[in-house]
């Protein structure tokens, strides 16, 4: 399958609900196990404190890439794989809480990098293009 803007187009509302329902299984099942008790999403901190659990993933799944790990708790998987994963599910479930538009967000926004002059393969290869 070739990815591109049109295809994007074509797909954009499966693509969107496929975001929003993984979206609805993490934030439901962080209510369910009880992370949510007690916590209004508005309260200050709360949501810096969700973003700053993000970051701590990716951060987990940086060192389990310079250090080439397997996951300690799924060991037939690599560290940085389960990581990537855990930051997901955390912004997934703080989108969730937010009720966020995360699948609609993200189709814009891969729709919208398509369009961008500093995202093609000609201007990034230029002198002072974007190397990554």
């Amino acid at each position: 399958m070739s990815f591109n803007k049109n295809t994007l187009l074509k797909n954009k509302d499966a693509i969107a609900k496929g975001i929003e329902d993984a979206t609805d299984l993490c934030h439901g099942l962080a209510v369910d196990s009880g992370w949510w008790n007690g916590v209004d999403v508005n309260a200050p901190f709360v949501i810096p404190t969700k973003l700053c659990l993000v970051h701590s993933e990716i951060t987990e799944a940086m060192e389990g890439a310079r250090k080439d790990l397997m996951d300690d708790h799924l060991p037939h998987r690599k560290m940085v794989e389960v990581e990537l994963a855990d930051a997901m599910i955390r912004i997934m479930d703080l989108a969730g809480a937010m009720e966020l538009d995360l699948g609609g967000a993200m189709v814009e926004k891969l729709i919208y990098n398509q369009e961008r002059s500093d995202h093609k393969l000609n201007n990034r290869a230029k002198s002072n293009g974007k190397k990554f």
